[in-house]
């Protein structure tokens, strides 16, 4: 090689090292030195989130009452070394792995079942009457877990300080809303958090950025009529007939007054009233649901919502009383993912999964309250799907008949364990490390 030659290789070479790399999908210069997704998959890992996942199916709580989950999650960490603070929001709990400094990052499994009824006959069906882990939650607890019991084996790696929350009250009670109000989160600058999915083939995830899941509320009506005999409807005042008026008066809401291209729905869920045959009852109550992707829009139907109950009950001679419930189920806000984030989970889970592997999807009218988590620090929330093409067709969440794929735990724990880690080394810490450990910023 001669002189020229090799100052032209040495000033390309210099071009190139200065030269920014550009980010992509499959971008892995802030990908963590393991593959998490391995580690899940080991049978020590595996086996354990199984058996944590079938212990609290066995013994689901509904929101506010996930004590003896908490008790169960907080003997875990003990096991595991990791220190937390309990309780927050009631039942909650938030651990932390890493350095005890900043950089934050969280993630999140949400702890409450349902009041419903599991008809899966199975080994490990509820024990409890009445109560299911219908969505899910069971599997995320377990996911987190075992995302926990990976990071801390490689705690020295880790950049900053994973911090793990174990959350109430997801269904309904706003135990987000909670977690933020407690400061648990105040140091925090992003969080991760996911849901299993039917939707989706194993191995394989959704989402988008920006509004992914509906703004919520639900309400509760009571209209009051005068009871008497069936057989002499003249001397009552009927408040089934004006309660039928008002649910089909409701679903005019949307089919006629919300523009097409704006996603709404007003769903009633419930409706009690009467006891016999021949009677016609004093009062019938009825409860649903609303849903919007604007604040506008959602405020609108709550606004609808309250005319037209009491004017339709009116006009059956009947008078009415609206309750939209905040104090005991605060209105949800549209879940919003972040579009950084979005790009940092798309190459991240590219990397772990493969791209092919990674699904855009349209929005969904369901609610999550994560979004309380989005609307004071840049927040992501994703679909892990769950299923298999040569097993049977699961049932979708909410269902008496809703099962999990176990074999969606792995992907599970090693996506929230690889997005906080590297979302770590993307964001080096800004703060020199004192001697000892979790030192408490939060």
């Amino acid at each position: 090689m001669n002189f020229f030659n090799l100052v032209s290789l040495f000033i390309v070479f210099h071009v190139f090292a200065a030269t920014p790399r550009i980010f992509s999908l499959t971008d892995s210069s802030t990908e963590p030195p393991i593959n998490f997704l391995d580690a899940a998959k080991k049978p020590e890992v595996f086996d354990y989130m199984v058996g944590i996942r079938r212990k609290i199916h066995e013994n689901p709580e509904l929101g506010y009452e996930e004590f003896e989950t908490s008790k169960l999650i907080r003997a875990e960490l003990d096991q595991l070394g990791i220190p937390y603070k309990h309780p927050l929001a009631i039942t909650g709990i938030i651990g932390f792995i890493g350095t005890g400094r900043s950089p934050f990052v969280a993630i999140r499994a949400d702890m409450d079942a349902l009041p419903m009824q599991e008809m899966v006959e199975w080994e490990h069906k509820s024990k409890v009457p009445g109560k299911m882990h219908a969505c899910g939650h069971d599997a995320h607890v377990a996911m987190l877990l075992g995302a926990a019991k990976i990071l801390k084996h490689h705690e020295k790696e880790i950049q900053g300080t994973v911090v793990l929350v174990f959350q109430p009250a997801e269904e309904g009670g706003g135990g987000a809303k909670k977690i933020v109000e407690a400061g648990a989160l105040e140091n925090v600058t992003a969080i991760f958090g996911l849901h299993v999915s039917r939707d989706f083939p194993l191995g394989e995830v959704g989402s988008r950025s920006g509004p992914m899941l509906a703004g919520n509320g639900f309400f509760e009506a009571i209209i009051r009529g005068k009871g008497g005999h069936a057989a002499i409807p003249q001397q009552s005042i009927d408040p089934i007939l004006a309660t039928s008026n008002v649910i089909i008066s409701l679903q005019n809401l949307v089919s006629r007054e919300a523009d097409p291209l704006d996603s709404q729905v007003v769903t009633v869920g419930k409706f009690q009233g009467g006891s016999a045959f021949n009677i016609i009852p004093d009062s019938v109550t009825i409860g649903g649901t609303f849903r919007a992707f604007s604040k506008e829009s959602f405020q609108q139907l709550r606004h609808r919502i309250e005319q037209v109950v009491i004017a339709q009950a009116a006009v059956q001679r009947c008078n009415a009383t609206v309750n939209f419930l905040q104090d005991l189920n605060p209105f949800f806000p549209v879940t919003i993912n972040d579009d950084d984030l979005h790009q940092h989970f798309r190459s991240v889970a590219g990397n772990l999964l493969g791209v092919d592997k990674v699904n855009d999807m349209q929005p969904l009218m369901g609610a999550e309250d994560f979004s309380f988590y989005q609307e004071v620090i840049p927040g992501y929330f994703f679909m892990v799907g769950m299923q298999n093409a040569s097993h049977e067709k699961l049932e979708q969440v909410h269902s008496p008949y809703f099962k999990v794929n176990e074999d969606v735990l792995p992907y599970g724990a090693a996506l929230h364990a690889s997005l906080a880690v590297s979302y770590l080394l993307k964001n080096p810490q800004d703060i020199a490390p004192a001697e000892g450990k979790y030192h408490d910023e939060l």
